[in-house]
């Protein structure tokens, strides 16, 4: 007997979804804390500085991850940043995109304002799908954008030198900044943004996440896939309707698509037992649904968990090194 029905993951997961969300909000504001005791000049902070803070600078981490192949060291200032990403890329390498739907805060808000869309409008809208295969390519633009000047083009001194500057060392605080000093600009954007997410499903991730677009490639190379059995299928495409990213999981036998998340929607709406499966091929027999999640935040645990072990997880700086920093903030912006 299976300890998770195919019908219950969905709840699962949005419990997992809305923990992560709650838990980063925690570190956010544990971090402003903390920030706020070095600009009142606190001699010691009350809270100290959360690591899991570093898991906001994504293009730095890149850097960083260039920085530990071309130079053969972690660099100590935000190294938690690279692990965060490293333990999110090997998510996608052996259990498909499963950070957008399970952990990502961002996937989490942006299913919760399609549903309140849906609540408000009776329905979500569907992109015209020759438009919407045109505006997928965005967010592999964008990516091939940071790809190419960071991974291709910047030499390996000019990685170690932004590493070592006051930029590099601020850019968490200068993210802090950004939520809590927001411009007219991003309130803009960000009001589009959802505005439009409440007609059209998912429109960041789907269209504009640089972060989706990498996490999808790798997803390619997952033993873990959405197969479906053609002799026990029904064809009544249920899953193909419920499917958040649009796939045609009737059609397929094996779902192959860097689109596809893991969140298991389509397998809780099949209304016939293991007819659609999330599992490798050399696996014959169907595995209970409950064991890709299980692997997918393991992964996540595991991989953070080897980071503080070995060190690389506290920055260097120390609380004076941030009261040098934080009147620097408004220079190192531009």
């Amino acid at each position: 007997m299976h300890l998770v029905s195919a019908k219950n993951v969905t709840r699962i997961r949005q419990l997992v979804q809305w923990l992560f969300l709650f838990w980063i909000i925690g570190i956010g504001i544990r971090f402003g804390l903390f920030i706020a005791a070095v600009e009142q000049g606190n001699p010691q902070p009350f809270f100290s500085r959360p690591a899991g803070v570093e898991g906001f600078l994504p293009i730095g981490a890149l850097t960083s991850l260039k920085h530990w192949i071309v130079n053969g060291e972690i660099h100590p200032v935000h190294p938690a940043a690279l692990v965060i990403f490293l333990a999110i890329l090997l998510m996608s390498l052996l259990a498909k995109k499963s950070f957008c739907s399970w952990i990502c805060p961002v996937g989490t808000l942006s299913e919760a304002v399609h549903k309140l869309g849906a609540l408000l409008l009776g329905r979500n809208f569907k992109v015209w799908r020759p438009l919407d295969l045109l505006l997928q390519g965005i967010k592999y633009l964008v990516l091939f954008f940071f790809v190419k000047i960071i991974l291709l083009d910047m030499p390996a001194f000019a990685v170690a030198a932004f590493l070592d500057t006051p930029y590099w060392a601020a850019s968490d605080a200068k993210m802090l900044r950004f939520f809590t000093h927001i411009s007219a600009t991003t309130v803009t954007v960000l009001t589009v943004l959802t505005l439009l997410s409440l007609i059209y499903r998912n429109v960041w991730c789907r269209y504009l996440c640089p972060y989706g677009a990498l996490l999808g490639m790798l997803s390619l190379l997952s033993p873990f896939k959405i197969r479906r059995n053609p002799h026990t299928c029904t064809d009544c495409r249920q899953c193909s309707q419920a499917c958040p990213a649009g796939i045609s999981v009737h059609s397929k036998t094996t779902v192959v698509s860097p689109e596809c998340t893991g969140c298991l929607t389509c397998i809780a709406a099949c209304p016939h037992q293991e007819v659609l499966v999330m599992q490798p091929s050399f696996w014959k027999h169907p595995l209970p649904v409950w064991l890709f999640p299980a692997v997918a935040l393991s992964l996540f645990m595991v991989s953070i968990g080897v980071g503080m072990a070995s060190g690389h997880w506290q920055t260097v700086l120390t609380y004076d090194d941030y009261r040098q920093l934080l009147p620097m903030l408004p220079y190192l912006s531009h």
